[in-house]
Parts: C-alpha cells; structure tokens; sequence
C-alpha cells in the first residue's frame, strides 16, 4: 500500500500521539482536527464525563462561521441554537430600565456550551480520538523524542506533543510554563452561575426566549434567566466587584459563602436567588480574570485557547478556541517533522487575534456591574440609544474577521485518516 503524503509530496512519518488536556470546547476541537490529519489525539479530563448544560456561548462574523463550516458541524449547530439571549435590566420594582436584543450578546450563532461540548466529541470520536475522564496530569517530562507524563489514576505515557487545552487556570500552562500568579490577571469582579427550580415563588415571569432579567446596585448584579432545554427550570448569574479575594477555588461551600456576604439585603429577588445556593449542586464560581502568556510553547508543550490568551467572560473565547484549534491542528499537519515551526507559525497567525477579543473581557465586569449609580445610568442611556447599539453590534462582528490558510484535510481513504 502506498504510504501516505504529507502537504510537501514528501512520505508523511508515522502518525503522532498528541495529548490534550482539558475536554470543554478547545480540546475536542483540537481532537476532531488532529485526526482528521492523520494525528493521533488523546484527551484527558478532570471531570468524569462531558459536563451538560452550561452557560450560553457564541460565534460571530465570517471567519468563525467559515471554520465551524469546515470542521463539518455547522448544520448540527443550527439545530440545536439557542436562539439568542436578550437581557433586561430592571430598578428595585421590576421597571425595565434597559433591554438588550438577542444579538447583543448572542451573536451570530449561539449554543449551550454543554452541546458544543457534545458535538465536537461526537466529532472526535469518528476521528480516533482517544478520551480519558476522571483523571489529570501530575507531571510532564520533556526527552529528546517526547514527553513523559504520569497521570492521577492512569498509567505512565510517553505522548510526542502535548497540549493544553484546559482553561484559564490551566494545568498543562501550571507544570511547563509556571504558577497561576505568573500568567492570570483578576480584573476586579467574580462571576457566578447556578441552575434552580422555576418556580412562581421566585416572582419573575421567565419563559424561554425572553433571556434574563436583572437588577444592578452599584458593582453588583444579580440576574435570573429561563433554562434554553427546560422550562421548570432557571439559571441564576451574578457578577460583582471585589479585590482579589483569598479561598479555594475547588471548595463550592466557601463559593456559597462569599456570594450570600456579597449579596445581603440587596433589593428585587436577590434573596430568593440566595435561598436557591442551599441545593445547587452545580454551581460555578470564579474570577474575571485575563490569562497572558507571554509565549504559547515550549519545547514539545503548546497551550491552546483560554490557556494561552483568554478571559473568564466576553473575551469571545469560545470563538478563538475554535480557530485556534483549527490552525494548531492544521500547521501541525504542513509540518508533521517539526513541530516546533508548526507551533512558532500558529502563535504568529493567532495572538494578535486573541488580544484583540481579550480585550472585551476587561471591560465586562464593568459593563455588567458598574461601580456607581451614575456609571449604571450611563450604561443605560447609552446602550439604549439604537444607533450607538447598532454600531456596536457592528463593530464586533467585523473584529472578527481573520485570513486563515487552507488546510486539507487527508482522504477519506488515506491509511493515516482511518480511525485509529
């Protein structure tokens, strides 16, 4: 059988064992891609299975669509949309005060994070891809030929690249590039989201479609939205400002803690949101936070999405994640003896990129919970003027344009594009 081709006409080597940790939205992207080149991915990740649901995420603008087009899940995207998620801020007695259309925050196309999730595993699943749950790194030893990993639970391995794909406080970047301190940046507010029973006794009318109602005091914000899958049930978010505060991120009790303190006496249904925390059991908590690196590899070692340059919230990470593990995948392939120019050329194509839409995240504390009356009532008059709205829109679709090359997938019939 003849062997297969890389993009030079030169033989193509042996398919290489990548290791990605973290399976949210980057990493099965990266997966699906890798494999649809001939790679051959594992995955590992923390939680024992996908996690469902989630917040809403977002594309927007050409570029982004072109990619998820040619990643092939476009179509399943649509189905499963959620049709936008229109916010509708509201004084002590549930006057509306500003209302924002589903694009504002919605996008072109927006998913729950839980489906993206799902498709791009389902997708990397017929591509070879190789999962690991319940478990994480310890350790990455860097040799002449590859890297040693020893895993929590799962034997010793020795992958030829790995990669980080596991998020602002990433354990990839914290083993090969250096602490949390040396790359995260807090931006002055926490955010929290949580699911509860929707109920009339909570006193908002939310149905489907009409997105979230909330309440604003001055560098709080405390807001309720009808469930995109389930109409019983709701989803709470608040935002607000603080310095950098001490606790454990794993522990969801101190969480709970910090949000009841933050959020005493506050007006509107701020406390029938609190009572909720008693029996959440799936409650997010953490900083808004920007991660820097000043480089995205080392050696072997490459860190992808909000690993490498990311923001907790409206940064539009999700987007970037999936360019970004669309070129990774694809320069790894133009360049599968030399990994090292692979890595040096997507940098180069992304980071300006991912700056860019980082910069959103360092205003959305400030754009969701204002630090003073008259910053809320600015907020307000401004975004409910149509004309600086509609510019607004504008502009961040039109950020989001990026020339990418073209990266062939191999043939269906290449031995290397086989599943593994």
């Amino acid at each position: 059988m003849t062997a297969p081709f890389d993009q030079t006409g030169g033989p193509r080597p042996a398919a290489r064992t990548v290791l990605i940790s973290g399976a949210g939205v980057a990493g099965p992207a990266l997966a699906h891609r890798l494999g649809r080149h001939g790679l051959r991915p594992t995955v590992v990740e923390v939680a024992p299975a996908l996690r469902p649901g989630g917040q809403a995420v977002d594309f927007r603008g050409g570029t982004q669509l072109h990619v998820l087009r040619r990643m092939g899940i476009l179509d399943e995207l649509h189905r499963v949309r959620t049709g936008g998620s229109p916010m509708t801020f509201v004084d002590a007695d549930g006057r509306e005060l500003l209302h924002l259309p589903a694009e504002f925050a919605g996008g072109d196309i927006e998913v729950l994070r839980g489906d993206l999730s799902r498709i791009l595993y389902e997708a990397s699943l017929a591509t070879g891809a190789e999962y690991l749950f319940g478990d994480s790194l310890t350790s990455l030893t860097e040799t002449a030929t590859g890297v040693d990993v020893t895993f929590r639970h799962a034997p010793h391995r020795t992958f030829d690249l790995v990669i980080g794909a596991d998020g602002l406080h990433s354990n990839v970047r914290r083993l090969a590039f250096g602490p949390d301190a040396d790359h995260v940046t807090h931006l002055g507010h926490y955010a929290a989201t949580w699911s509860l029973p929707n109920h009339p006794d909570l006193g908002v009318d939310l149905r489907p479609g009409t997105g979230s109602i909330g309440h604003n005091t001055p560098g709080r914000l405390a807001s309720v939205a009808a469930d995109h899958t389930d109409p019983a049930r709701a989803r709470a978010f608040l935002v607000f400002a603080s310095p950098e505060l001490a606790y454990d991120r794993h522990d969801p009790e101190a969480h709970k803690h910090l949000l009841r303190e933050a959020f005493a006496g506050l007006p509107w249904k701020v406390d029938r949101l609190l009572d909720s925390l008693g029996t959440a059991d799936d409650l997010y908590f953490d900083s808004i936070s920007r991660a820097d690196s000043p480089v995205w590899s080392t050696g072997r070692i490459a860190l992808l999405g909000d690993a490498a340059c990311g923001a907790t919230i409206g940064g539009m990470g999700t987007g970037t994640a999936i360019l970004g593990a669309y070129v990774l995948a694809g320069e790894l392939s133009r360049s599968p003896a030399d990994h090292r120019a692979a890595f040096t050329r997507y940098e180069s194509l992304l980071r300006a990129y991912a700056q860019d839409r980082q910069k959103g995240g360092d205003r959305t504390g400030r754009f969701l919970a204002p630090s003073s009356k008259p910053g809320l009532r600015l907020r307000n008059t401004l975004l409910g003027r149509r004309r600086i709205l509609t510019w607004m829109l504008k502009a961040a679709k039109d950020g989001t344009a990026l020339a990418l090359p073209d990266y062939p997938d191999l043939p269906a019939n290449s031995p290397s594009a086989q599943v593994h």
